[in-house]
């Protein structure tokens, strides 16, 4: 992405490839709102006014650039991230997070006949799960940046920025990044301790373990919650006997859940009588984890509990968890898990389910194409594209369907699937 690659080439062109045909004097009369605006622009001298003194003109710069989505903008909008005026601050971190996100964080989305509101910005988008995020590396300045702006004076932009680095974030981080990161469970902010911890368990620093098996004292609730369940995902065993003993103390609630939601991602065995005593809780996300817990670490002997609650349960989420643990025993219940995806509470549940069963299950939820409900039919796409192969870029590009949200997933699962460079690729 080196900036001198374009030096020689108008602006306006990569903006009307890229914006739909926009020509870049439009585009900037509506985001510049500026006579110079008629006269075609270069991407170095939109890139130039980022390092202008005057206000106006960064901040304009910023919005003319994410306006675009020209990629070669993203490291050098990072300097930006941590300017000493919010607005600029929070355009930037708004258009870090745009370049690499595959949709729109929506305040509303519509599962069936129901329309359900989202919380927006960075944290909205971390909560929309991995299938939010384009699977392309991400330039260490900018999760520098990022970790960096977590310092800010502002409560907002401090959100802004550690979600938005939650969000994006790969493994493996930079060796300037872990530091940053590590620094930043230790910040004074509960929320950015908070985002910090769950950055940590998404991008799979194992670095942090340590500290965020010291965080589970944390003097916040979040920040002790959030840290349990990021040691889960680091399937960091070196704490199984600490979660243990949170299970315990906490009992019900929130702190419950976040013990033996990390125990059900640790997987270890001796887990697995704290997974039997749980499948009948009354709390439903307890149950969710028993039924995870039990199906990751294989104990067939739980296959009729399991059977039953997935059946019966009165929980969409904890049924959900059952037919997830019956698959992994070995049973055939892809096709009842797909059946949760017309549902906003257990849509992203079920994803992240079906993106760990992974490409064994692919053939198997080909068919779902064709449900009669579209967002069932966008999500299941949605995962083909992450976990999908030939046979799925031949499904998906003969896909033929009315609903827009339905053929924008497509677009993106075969745009996925062809930048996966392990995937042998057919024309169909």
């Amino acid at each position: 992405m080196e900036a001198r690659k374009t030096e020689s080439r108008p602006f306006s062109a990569a903006v009307a490839r890229i914006a739909g045909g926009l020509t870049l004097a439009l585009c900037v009369a509506a985001v510049l709102a500026s006579a110079a605006a008629a006269q075609p622009a270069r991407f170095d001298d939109v890139v130039r006014n980022l390092r202008n003194p005057e206000p106006r003109a960064r901040l304009n710069a910023v919005k003319l650039l994410r306006e675009a989505r020209y990629p070669e903008a993203i490291v050098p909008i990072a300097a930006l991230v941590t300017d000493p005026l919010d607005p600029i601050q929070l355009e930037a971190i708004a258009a870090e997070l745009s370049f690499f996100l595959a949709r729109d964080v929506r305040e509303r989305r519509r599962f069936g006949f129901v329309e359900v509101r989202n919380r927006g910005g960075a944290e909205g988008a971390y909560e929309m799960g991995r299938l939010a995020v384009w699977p392309r590396p991400v330039p260490p300045e900018v999760v520098v940046a990022l970790l960096k702006a977590v310092d800010d004076e502002t409560a907002r932009v401090r959100l802004e920025a550690i979600y938005a680095a939650a969000t994006i974030a790969k493994s493996p981080l930079s060796a300037e990044s872990e530091q940053l990161l590590i620094k930043a469970l230790d910040h004074y902010d509960p929320v950015v301790r908070g985002g910090a911890a769950r950055l940590a368990g998404r991008a799979g620093m194992k670095a942090a373990a340590d500290v965020l098996i010291k965080l589970m004292n944390d003097s916040n609730p979040d920040v002790r919650f959030a840290s349990m369940r990021a040691l889960g995902e680091l399937r960091e065993e070196r704490a199984l006997a600490a979660l243990t003993e949170q299970l315990k103390f906490y009992g019900k609630g929130e702190g419950a859940w976040s013990a033996l939601d990390a125990l059900a991602h640790i997987a270890h065995p001796s887990s697995i009588a704290e997974f039997t005593a749980r499948l009948a809780d009354k709390d439903p996300f307890l149950r969710r984890a028993a039924a995870e817990g039990l199906g990751r670490t294989a104990d067939k002997a739980s296959m009729p509990a399991l059977e039953t609650g997935a059946g019966t349960d009165p929980s969409d989420m904890a049924r959900a968890a059952m037919a997830f643990a019956l698959q992994k025993l070995g049973r055939n219940y892809v096709a009842r898990l797909i059946e949760f995806l017309d549902d906003a509470r257990t849509a992203v549940q079920v994803q992240e389910y079906l993106l760990d069963l992974g490409p064994a299950i692919e053939q198997e939820m080909l068919p779902s194409l064709q449900e009669p409900d579209p967002s069932i039919r966008a999500a299941v796409a949605d995962v083909l594209g992450e976990i999908g192969g030939d046979a799925s870029l031949q499904a998906l590009q003969a896909l033929q369907d009315r609903d827009k949200d339905v053929v924008d997933a497509a677009t993106r699962a075969v745009e996925r699937i062809k930048a996966r460079p392990s995937t042998t690729l057919r024309t169909p």
